[in-house]
């Protein structure tokens, strides 16, 4: 025990010792390294979560390790399984929270189970030996220690150990314990690849743990999970969940290249993190789409999987596993070595293309092969897609080895007669003679710039240095063309910072950073400016395009009026910040599309062929207006079947007008179109019935200015297709009220977030029985990207009657392509219990949350909570307006926690109150009552922790 304690001395002041000679400078983000090339190259790695928990469980450490030998486990079984995914790497998960803080090392350091057999050891030895790296999990939580029952951690053991009392169940001692335990591996396992922590433990930042890494094993890597640590080499992003498309991971992270960037997912669609004993199925759709859209932005595929006690992958996974060997393998030049295109390495423009599809474009920086994934397939036999300014010289199908037909112009290309489509991505070589038709001398000046983030960013070709708008909404940038010159369009690089749209991700509200509504000026002078066009830019990553035409301008100047974020995500609000602004000039030109060109079919009464720069082709038909007698007639629309379609028609319009559609002589089909550019083409679609052979499509309008650049046919969106909105429904949260007859304001906004045109929209809320509705409904004739819809009522319970427990419904209606769409969100009302004067939920939305945000739990009542309270001042709940008789009251309150933790209550802005609790877990509400002293009318009740994380918050109530 001496000699124990001696040795623990003298590695004690080794380590200080080092301490000191760590620079007390804060960690600067290595964003490149030299040791970061091999996972640069990678595709993606294997997490593998496996301990003592993994079913069936063991709580003793011996007997674990005798059954994983026992059962036949081998190192090579999981790098042959990493191989058949293109996986580089290997992250293995033993020294878990929720596995029983497993080490399948023979570590000398007590604490937790070790094993006596090196599986670790023989896990980097296999990896090596076939070139597959191995990266080992380390977490910063106690707080599972006793999850089954069961004491986990040995306090005593560590502490005789330590020489000193150690309490392993706390942050504080926990941190000594893994911290010493880093130490350990780094020593022993020398071809071991790095770390991936699970967030940041106290100890471990106060005793410069990584910075010690960085010196002891210079060539390791760092990853942490859920944030960006500057140390670090890369974020972990994990199980992301919520996107449209659902495949589309990089829609919900925040990282922008060239920062290393991981997706951690599981590969089985349902159960734990680790094996629990089942069989749980594989969504290879899913799961391949994961892959190929991370590849195209280049962020690693960390795919977790479940092993066995005895390291078998279940069935499903081993089978998809399987499927993977064989698949990858013939477009593997398309996602390995490459980097995410549309961004800062150039490229085409990813994201949503024609009639339904979506995908990813990949390029390879050396040769400048970018290779375009059709991950959904569009509804018609073509793909067509922003170019960039790339002139196309070859398109090949990447599997069959198939030459493609394509077509350039309008700044679109265009992939045609495509026939064999892969399942789950179509992959197109794309060879390119270089990118061309931009200014490369334009200067950039802004009305409003954060320090050490000039406008002068916008415009220096580096997409590492960025602009900062500082938080001013609306704000301008200008840019200086150095003279009177002509301008076609703009291409924005907006810094990658923010997910795509709205979300709540570990409780903490998210929201994009990006582009909504925009004015375009121009000017010869720099003082008179007239207008060039207004529109919305689409949430959505990588290079976005405004088209204007043909500009003759010294100068423009684009104002951005506001982004897609709200307020509810404070941390990305107003936060615009823009890579590259570039000023094209000019389209690459080359055949005409695969669409059916309005020049090329008949016209009648006034209507004539001019050019247009923003038109396929260069040219469109305009006097569209004046009803039937001016018309383009399309004699030879053919599809293989009769049905009915979608024909979209790219139309120009100076002034608000409409156009009608009539098919084979049958009544016309009219919709609005929205004013615009009378030279840049938008789409607008209507669904039409069409005959197998050939059809005749007769197109005309109304208003002063209506022009046709061209249609085409596609399928109609699948049925259970809805366009994305956001829909905010207030308030939020059961509303407790008194007995009796009660009124309750109802706020809607519906949002469409989709570049779709949705038609007949209409929001109202659904009354329960006997309930009466003041307002009308809310509606629209047509919306498009951007568009809102706001409506207000006021819905009154019986005469007489408690509310009892009710919920409203709210519905928002529309039409998209004739078929009929729903979006829906609720109020539920509650009478408040009989001993209770005041009951209002956490999430509710009359309460200011700060920094914390809101998250399901479906034990607590109406199945949300309040989380991430504590830790900072902001990171707070202010529940206002809590009104009352003046008195003395019980406090009651519902919380969730896993072990102890603490409030600070202030009521009326006086001095904080500590309330310390105790729970069994975060799924677990329980209630703890505290007195409290309230004023008569509106009070104030505000929880928060400035210094350390407080229990989730469901509800309070005053009794």
């Amino acid at each position: 025990m001496a000699l124990r304690r001696l040795c623990a001395a003298v590695v004690a002041a080794l380590l200080a010792g080092l301490v000191t000679m760590i620079t007390p400078a804060a960690a600067q983000a290595e964003v490149q390294h030299p040791r970061q090339e091999w996972l640069r190259k990678s595709t993606a790695g294997l997490f593998l979560h496996w301990g003592m928990f993994t079913a069936p469980k063991h709580l003793d450490c011996a007997g674990w390790e005798r059954d994983v030998t026992g059962g036949g486990w081998t190192p090579g079984y999981w790098i042959d399984e990493a191989t058949k995914l293109g996986a580089s790497y290997v992250v293995l998960a033993t020294f878990h929270s929720r596995l029983g803080y497993a080490r399948p090392w023979p570590s000398k350091i007590p604490g937790s189970c070790a094993t006596e057999r090196d599986l670790l050891g023989e896990l980097v030895k296999a990896g090596k030996a076939k070139g597959v790296k191995v990266i080992l999990y380390m977490t910063d939580d106690p707080q599972w220690h006793a999850e089954q029952g069961v004491e986990m951690l040995d306090s005593a053991a560590y502490s005789a150990y330590k020489g000193e009392k150690v309490d392993l169940t706390t942050r504080e001692g926990f941190g000594k314990y893994s911290y010493d335990l880093f130490f350990e591996v780094m020593k022993n396992y020398n071809d071991l690849a790095g770390f991936w922590i699970d967030n940041d433990n106290e100890y471990w930042e106060r005793n410069k743990l990584y910075e010690q890494i960085r010196q002891l094993q210079p060539t390791w890597l760092l990853s942490n999970n859920n944030e960006d640590t500057p140390i670090m080499d890369t974020v972990s992003n994990e199980q992301k969940t919520g996107m449209f498309p659902s495949y589309d991971y990089p829609a919900a992270t925040f990282t922008p290249m060239p920062r290393l960037s991981e997706a951690c997912y599981k590969l089985p669609d349902t159960g734990d993190w680790w094996y629990s004993g089942g069989d749980s199925a594989v969504n290879t759709r899913l799961n391949v789409g994961r892959y190929i859209t991370n590849a195209g932005s280049s962020i690693k595929s960390l795919m977790a999987e479940t092993p066995m006690v005895n390291g078998k992958m279940p069935a499903q996974q081993e089978a998809y596993n399987n499927f993977m060997s064989s698949w990858v393998p013939p477009i593997q030049e398309s996602i390995k070595g490459v980097e995410g295109a549309g961004y800062m390495y150039g490229g085409m423009q990813p994201g949503f293309w024609n009639d339904g599809a979506h995908g990813v474009i990949t390029i390879n920086p050396s040769t400048g092969k970018q290779y375009v994934h059709v991950v959904t397939r569009p509804r018609n036999d073509f793909v067509r897609l922003r170019d960039n300014g790339y002139r196309v010289s070859k398109v090949t199908d990447l599997r069959t080895g198939e030459r493609m037909r394509f077509s350039q112009s309008a700044g679109h290309l265009t992939i045609e007669g495509i026939t064999k489509w892969d399942d789950y991505d179509t992959v197109f070589a794309v060879e390119t003679r270089g990118q061309r038709g931009f200014y490369d001398d334009v200067k950039a000046y802004a009305t409003s710039s954060r320090d050490g983030f000039p406008a002068s960013n916008l415009t220096d070709g580096s997409y590492e240095k960025y602009w900062d708008a500082n938080g001013a909404q609306p704000v301008s940038i200008s840019l200086d063309l150095g003279r009177r010159k002509e301008a076609s369009f703009l291409a924005i690089n907006q810094r990658e910072s923010s997910p795509t749209h709205a979300r709540v991700s570990f409780g903490r509200p998210e929201d994009s950073a990006r582009i909504k509504d925009y004015q375009l000026t121009a000017s010869d002078d720099g003082r008179d400016w007239r207008h060039v066009r207004t529109g919305s830019l689409p949430s959505a990553r990588g290079t976005q395009f405004i088209d204007i035409g043909a500009v003759q301008a010294r100068w423009l100047r684009l104002t951005v009026l506001n982004t897609w974020g709200g307020p509810q995500a404070p941390v990305y609000f107003k936060e615009l910040k823009i890579d590259e602004i570039r000023v094209g000039h000019s389209y690459p030109r080359s055949a005409r599309d695969g669409a059916l060109e309005a020049e090329d079919a008949s016209r009648s009464g006034s209507v004539r062929s001019e050019f247009c720069e923003a038109c396929s082709g260069t040219r469109q038909v305009t006097g569209l207006g004046g009803g039937e007698r001016n018309a383009v007639t399309y004699r030879d629309v053919s599809v293989a079947a009769a049905g009915t379609y979608s024909l979209q028609m790219d139309l120009t319009s100076a002034s608000a007008s409409s156009v009608s559609v009539s098919v084979n002589g049958g009544a016309p089909v009219s919709v609005a179109v929205p004013a615009d550019r009378a030279d840049v083409p938008d789409p607008t679609s209507v669904a039409v019935p069409l005959n197998a052979g050939r059809n005749t499509v007769k197109v005309f309008g109304t208003g002063r200015s209506l022009g046709l650049d061209r249609i085409s046919v596609g399928g109609l969106p699948p049925s259970n297709y809805t366009p994305k909105t956001t829909m905010t429904v207030e308030p939020h949260g059961v509303q407790w009220v008194a007995p009796g007859q009660q009124s309750v304001k109802i706020t809607t906004r519906l949002r469409l977030d989709a570049d779709d045109q949705i038609d007949t929209v209409s929001i109202a809320p659904v009354l329960p029985a006997g309930w009466t509705l003041t307002g009308s409904p809310a509606t629209r004739g047509s919306l498009r990207l951007g568009g809102i819809l706001e409506g207000v009522w006021t819905a009154v319970s019986p005469v007489g009657q408690d509310v009892g427990s009710v919920g409203i419904p709210v519905n928002a209606s529309f039409q998209l392509l004739g078929s009929d769409r729903k979006v829906t969100g609720s109020v539920p009302v509650k009478t408040r219990p009989a001993d209770r004067v005041f009951v209002r939920e956490a999430e509710d939305s009359a309460n200011v949350f700060g920094s914390t945000g809101l998250t399901s739990c479906g034990p607590c009542s109406g199945g949300e909570k309040v989380r991430n309270i504590g830790g900072s001042p902001d990171a707070s709940v202010t529940f206002p307006n809590v009104v009352v008789p003046a008195g003395n009251y019980k406090l009651f309150i519902t919380f969730t926690v896993n072990g102890p933790r603490s409030y600070f209550v202030t009521v009326n802005g006086a001095a904080p109150v500590e309330v310390k609790l105790d729970g069994v877990g975060n799924n677990t509400p329980s209630v703890a009552e505290i007195p409290v002293t309230l004023n008569a009318g509106a009070n104030t009740i505000k929880f928060g922790n400035d210094q350390a994380g407080s229990p989730d918050l469901d509800q309070i109530a005053i009794g």
